[in-house]
């Protein structure tokens, strides 16, 4: 495991860690990221490289799963004998499938010819715009404060805004069920709690999914660095986490919208001034 490649992977596992969870595209900043610092960009590392995304992606989800254990176990341990768990499990479980269908139907495809550095630059300044006038909108009150007991129906219309960020590489999961939330009457905490919960079995479906489609390129030599990005992206997603629970209390998202927007046109110019490419990974 030489230094150089170690040192990538640190940052790749930061990258993952900080933005899987907000509202800027986790997807966007690796490609952007793997671009600007050559992270296994040699043709016939591709499918490595890959591979190492899905695993920091594995170890950003499990810190929620850290970090909400106590309700997550409360509501596994209690599912033979608690009818409020088995509906919270049948909600989260509905409200996966229309990803579910979305991502199986479309990953090729979007991998393929979305998942580029021209993309992404435009869905990040785009979305960023999204977001401003979303929070600058008349704000009504909130109907829902409870992220574990929301109606059916909102369930799945949280789940199918998440759609949105499988189609457009740099949309950002986090920012697209968050503020669907919002807008379908949750409070911003419910909404992000909800969308946490949510993360989980979208997350472990696309995970082991991509881990069984690039199972070829696990070979030993590459166990050091996948360690350490995901022992990274597990431990700055843990605090990232903490952090965003605390600050959906008493702030909007307009700071993020404005951070996309900047994102987006630096690297429109970065993509413009040759320093990294238009195409994808």
């Amino acid at each position: 495991m030489d230094l150089e490649n170690t040192l990538k992977a640190v940052v790749m596992g930061v990258v993952e860690g900080l933005s899987e969870f907000l509202p800027i595209s986790s997807t966007g900043h690796l490609i952007a990221t793997a671009e600007i610092i050559g992270f296994y960009m040699a043709p016939g590392e591709e499918k490595f490289r890959h591979l190492f995304e899905i695993v920091i992606q594995l170890g950003a989800i499990l810190a929620v799963l850290a970090l909400f254990r106590q309700r997550v176990w409360r509501v596994v341990s209690t599912l033979h004998r608690d009818a409020s768990s088995r509906e919270f499990v049948a909600k989260l479980t509905v409200a996966f499938i229309p990803a579910g269908i979305i991502g199986y139907t479309t990953h090729s495809y979007v991998e393929k010819y979305l998942m580029n550095t021209g993309v992404v630059a435009a869905v990040l300044a785009l979305g960023g715009i999204a977001i401003i006038l979303i929070e600058r909108r008349k704000a009504k009150p909130a109907v829902y404060q409870d992220a574990m007991s929301l109606p059916w129906g909102i369930t799945i219309a949280i789940g199918s805004c998440q759609c949105l960020s499988l189609l457009l590489p740099g949309t950002s999961r986090a920012a697209a069920t968050i503020l669907g939330g919002i807008l379908l009457g949750l409070d911003r905490r419910a909404a992000t709690e909800f969308s946490f919960f949510l993360a989980i079995p979208t997350m472990f479906a696309a995970t082991g999914y991509s881990l069984f489609k690039h199972r070829d390129s696990l070979h030993e030599a590459h166990l050091g660095i996948l360690a350490v990005g995901f022992v990274v992206s597990f431990f700055v997603a843990w605090v990232v986490i903490a952090w965003l629970i605390r600050f959906v209390s008493s702030h909007t998202f307009t700071a993020f919208g404005w951070y996309r927007i900047a994102a987006g046109l630096i690297l429109a110019i970065l993509i413009v001034v040759g320093v990294v490419s238009f195409g994808g990974p």
